[in-house]
């Protein structure tokens, strides 16, 4: 199976599918999920104003309703994505410790 190239951040890769970018190996046991809810235009370019951010379990054997172990919503992507940063961080250094 080949290797799929994607960006990435702090050692993590970005996939985005449309406004949903998940951040994170899927592989590991979490990863963040960030939802664009809104947009505005500056300076001629598109972009993300209010951003929702999930901390998800990968495991599929874990019901839906408890998939989602943290939630947030903050003004931009780059402060979404430093707090998806810091969750990660936080929950997997949790998970290697156990």
């Amino acid at each position: 199976m080949s290797e799929m190239n994607f960006p990435m951040y702090k050692g993590r890769p970005l996939v985005r599918n449309g406004d949903t970018i998940y951040y994170g190996d899927m592989r590991d046991p979490y990863v963040a999920k960030i939802d664009i809810k809104t947009k505005k235009t500056e300076n001629g370019m598109e972009m993300a104003q209010k951003v929702a951010i999930q901390l998800l379990a990968t495991d599929p054997t874990v019901p839906p309703n408890k998939m989602i172990l943290k939630r947030a919503e903050k003004e931009g992507l780059w402060a979404a994505i430093e707090i998806a940063d810091i969750w990660l961080e936080r929950e997997l250094r949790t998970e290697t410790a156990k």
